[in-house]
């Protein structure tokens, strides 16, 4: 959420920011809201003071012997219309917060300005992608083929967009979650946390999950209970109302959950293989980190994200998303996107965020300076990774003429030795 006092002072600012988002929201709906609130609450302080001093009058009058009867039918109607008035406030205050929960954040200076994801700006490459002798396999087909990965069993039991994973698959998947989080927690500063896959509606809103995208989540029928769609969610609201001491900053978690989401505005899009599901599992990153240093720690997060590429040998390029590409709540945000030999082009692996207070002020999370004022933190988020993805990409990267898929050496620790994924033999 943002300042209110920025946008009532300098609305100019969000106009523009607005402008380069490609966002229809009215900023002068906003103004007249405003004004609306701030005029009701106007009159309700007037009449406050008009029926105190009537009250006065009314002690004055009894004290001395005086009739007090208009006097006390003045102090009725100003405490009726005072009443009135109070119901009308809250009205106006509510239409103003349903207002800002709705605004996106505003984009950081050093973000491009542009319309979609054809006016990002690449920031650099790492590794080259391989060149074949042979006519390489979709992940999906050749996941199939080695018995790794069953769409019409998980079909059978929940729909389309779910995939069984089994023998080498299953093993991958849980190699990986295991990898990200040792390199994560042994070789950078996160600390592993196992949150609750089921969060409130308050949490949800906390990171700007709701009012906007309640169509891509998943809820409890009959409760203010929601699946998560990322751990960001409730890795973010753990210091929900909180205030951090200066020397806590900044404070890193990341956990492994699986990920539900409805991807209601994603239809026809990667329907084939594990690209897009309703079900995955993904290690999060989320940083709470001084105003101060939170483009360096936004940096510093994306190298995380790009370490686990770089040590999986898998080629990549980061790119920084323009103002139109740009998710609901960040102010700066790289995408880390990953070599996929059989669509001859790089697909997002991980995004990583700085959403500066945009989430603190929804979720009230502030910090303390020594002798200084409490102020709100600023939050970060990113993926580190993304399993199904990952595995897409090392199935496609590593797949041999006969068959089968090479993995890279760092995962032989956690695929007990295993560094082949063998062919079937022919029967």
């Amino acid at each position: 959420m943002l300042d209110l006092k920025l946008i009532q002072k300098t609305p100019e600012i969000l106009e523009k920011a607005l402008r380069d988002r490609h966002s229809d929201i009215d900023v002068q709906e906003f103004l007249r809201l405003d004004a609306d609130r701030r005029a009701i609450l106007t009159e309700v302080e007037d009449l406050k003071s008009k029926r105190n001093t009537a009250s006065g009058e009314v002690a004055r009058c009894k004290k001395q012997g005086l009739d007090a009867g208009a006097l006390l039918e003045e102090l009725g109607a100003l405490s009726a219309r005072i009443k009135e008035l109070d119901v009308k406030a809250n009205e106006a205050k509510n239409a103003v917060t349903h207002w800002l929960m709705r605004v996106p954040n505003i984009p950081d200076a050093s973000v491009p300005v542009g319309r979609d994801e054809n006016d990002n700006v690449c920031v650099r490459h790492w590794g080259t992608p391989r060149e074949f002798d042979f006519t390489p396999k979709e992940h999906g087909e050749l996941g199939q083929s080695l018995e790794g990965l069953d769409f019409e069993r998980a079909s059978k039991l929940s729909g389309s967009r779910f995939v069984v994973m089994k023998k080498w698959a299953a093993r991958l998947d849980r190699a990986l979650i295991n990898f990200f989080l040792d390199q994560h927690t042994l070789h950078e500063d996160y600390i592993e946390v196992a949150p609750p896959y089921i969060v409130t509606s308050q949490t949800m809103t906390g990171t700007g999950q709701l009012p906007k995208f309640e169509e891509d989540l998943f809820k409890l029928r009959e409760t203010d209970l929601y699946l998560i769609p990322t751990a960001e969610v409730p890795l973010t609201n753990l210091h929900a109302g909180e205030t951090l001491d200066e020397e806590d900053l900044p404070r890193a978690y990341c956990a492994a959950t699986p990920c539900f989401r409805s991807e209601a505005g994603a239809a026809g899009k990667d329907t084939r293989g594990i690209i897009r599901m309703h079900q995955f599992n993904k290690v999060e990153m989320v940083r709470f980190v001084h105003p101060d240093a939170s483009f360096d720690e936004l940096d510093l997060m994306t190298g995380h994200a790009c370490k686990l590429l770089e040590l999986l040998e898998l080629p990549y390029r980061v790119i920084t998303l323009c103002t139109g590409d740009m998710g609901f709540g960040s102010a700066k945000t790289f995408d880390v996107e990953v070599w996929l030999p059989t669509q001859k082009t790089y697909r997002e692996i991980s995004s990583c965020s700085n959403c500066v207070d945009f989430q603190a002020r929804r979720a009230g999370i502030r910090f303390k300076p020594k002798g200084g004022k409490a102020s709100f933190v600023h939050t970060l988020n990113g993926s580190g990774l993304p399993t199904g993805r990952t595995m897409a990409a090392l199935i496609e990267n590593g797949q041999q003429r006969d068959g089968s898929i090479r993995l890279p050496k760092v995962l032989a620790p956690y695929m007990n030795g295993v560094t082949e994924i063998e062919p079937l033999p022919r029967s």
